[in-house]
């Protein structure tokens, strides 16, 4: 893989580096996105800061931002070399002082290794793939996409579906297929016994049951980005739960395609988090409350 060094350049202007960058991943498969100096996205949108449009929006989109900015994280990345290039992406790309990638989104896992013991760890237990140096150790970069997690041990992250890294050169050697000892370390036993979830019901507004935003897959990949919402919260968890069953009634709670067996997933994920039964029924009401359904 070799640098952007030679991406042509616009006759009619001169693009920013961040750009061209963003332009040549995009052209490599990898979804592009811009990234702030506190090596985040860049801010939301007008239209959606500050949560004007219902609660991080990206938590439960089926796909990437529809929003004419780059203002939800990894749901911007993009390998359309027009949005990128777009007027509506200009103002991010001025103040970007960096590129991130999806790399769940070009079918990739990055093995985040944020200290030199974690490297250590990698290097005796790991197979050998593509290594990226980065300012505290090393990504290492797998063919095959998973579920991200975060903290799967001491300096580990895991980044691929629903997560974005930073752009941090091309790195050496090839890249290998995802291995098992790295799927493994995504699978993480409950901290509790489960509790059998009790289901609350919710009422079904004039929706007629169907999700009227986009299409089926958008309330599926909803639901699924809500648990793993819950599920990878770190801390603050009753305050995420709440946060999460807001976000969710937000989105579909008028509309009648909520089901038993969502409210269910919803639930299962927050008690094997160790929240009660009582504190969930207690979160979805509070949500239900403040909507007013």
């Amino acid at each position: 893989m070799t640098q952007p060094t030679d991406f042509p350049r616009d006759p009619a202007r001169a693009l920013p580096p961040n750009l061209r960058t963003a332009l040549w991943l995009a052209e490599l498969g990898l979804p592009a996105l811009p990234l702030s100096r506190v090596k985040r996205p860049v801010g939301n949108c007008p239209d959606c800061k500050a949560s004007a449009c219902g609660d991080r929006p990206h938590m439960l989109a089926a796909g990437p931002c529809v929003c004419p900015a780059p203002c939800h994280g990894w749901a911007a990345a993009t390998t359309d070399p027009e949005v990128l290039a777009s007027p509506a992406w200009a103002a991010a790309w001025r103040q970007a002082q960096g590129v991130a990638y999806h790399p769940g989104g070009a079918g990739l896992t990055v093995v985040d290794l944020d200290n030199a013991d974690a490297v250590a760890w990698a290097r005796r237990e790991l197979p050998t793939t593509r290594v990226v140096a980065t300012t505290r150790g090393e990504h290492w970069i797998y063919r095959g996409a998973m579920r991200s997690v975060n903290g799967v041990r001491d300096g580990v992250d895991l980044k691929s579906t629903m997560a974005y890294a930073r752009w941090r050169g091309a790195g050496t050697g090839t890249v290998q297929p995802l291995p098992d000892v790295v799927r493994a370390l995504a699978v993480k036993e409950p901290t509790r016994a489960r509790q059998t979830p009790r289901v609350v019901a919710v009422p079904a507004p004039a929706g007629g049951g169907e999700c009227r935003h986009r299409s089926p897959s958008y309330l599926v990949r909803g639901i699924a980005m809500a648990e793993q919402r819950i599920t990878e919260a770190p801390e603050a968890i009753h305050k995420t739960v709440y946060r999460t069953f807001l976000a969710v009634l937000s989105a579909h709670g008028r509309c009648g395609c909520l089901t038993d067996a969502h409210i269910k997933r919803l639930f299962t994920a927050a008690q094997e988090k160790g929240e009660s039964l009582r504190n969930c029924e207690d979160a979805w009401n509070n949500a239900r409350t403040k909507l007013g359904l």
